[in-house]
């Protein structure tokens, strides 16, 4: 992947994948890539407040994200998840109990307060289908503990069966195009991590 990058980071090359080109530009972090594009696909604000409030709530999901990760790695990357099962039974365990109440909350109660059908009221942005993702993604990984923890979550249920229903979502969803999950993503299912 880094090897497409030869000749063409132009001095700013990045770290690792996802990077995204755009002509003479070269983008990496998702968050970043997404910053980007949101602006160009009517998916965020178009004042400079609005897009600089979505990049931040994307950067929160951006936190969530590596948390979700750290629950069959917790002692780091290098490790497989063989090498740090007790660790991540504990980790797992703090996360349901502190961190996805923490972060989902915070999301569930921002729904509330804009009372639009999307995180920031009437109008799709990047950051909705982020939180599909993470919604769809935590469902897959943590079945159990999910479907325990969905009642707290309406509001975010909702959306993400609103973003699901997107004719080109939906499209896309039932493609093959979409990878399926599988354990060398971000969302992973260990059944001991599950409660």
């Amino acid at each position: 992947m880094m090897k497409m990058m030869d000749g063409h980071n132009n001095g700013t090359p990045p770290f690792a994948p996802p990077f995204l080109k755009a002509g003479k530009l070269v983008i990496g972090q998702t968050a970043n890539i997404l910053l980007y594009l949101g602006a160009r696909h009517a998916l965020a604000p178009k004042r400079e407040a609005g897009q600089l409030w979505v990049h931040q709530l994307q950067l929160t999901i951006t936190d969530l994200v590596l948390e979700i990760h750290d629950t069959h790695h917790p002692l780091g990357p290098s490790l497989y998840y063989e090498d740090q099962k007790p660790p991540a039974k504990k980790r797992t365990a703090d996360f349901w109990k502190e961190r996805v109440p923490k972060y989902l909350g915070y999301f569930e109660q921002l729904l509330a307060d804009n009372g639009g059908a999307y995180i920031t009221g009437r109008k799709l942005t990047y950051v909705d289908l982020s939180l599909f993702q993470i919604v769809d993604g935590l469902r897959y990984a943590f079945p159990k503990r999910m479907k325990a923890f969905e009642g707290e979550i309406p509001g975010l249920l909702v959306l993400h069966d609103r973003v699901a229903a997107r004719p080109n979502i939906k499209a896309y969803l039932e493609s093959e195009r979409r990878i399926p999950y599988n354990e060398q993503g971000i969302f992973r299912r260990y059944r001991e991590l599950d409660g």
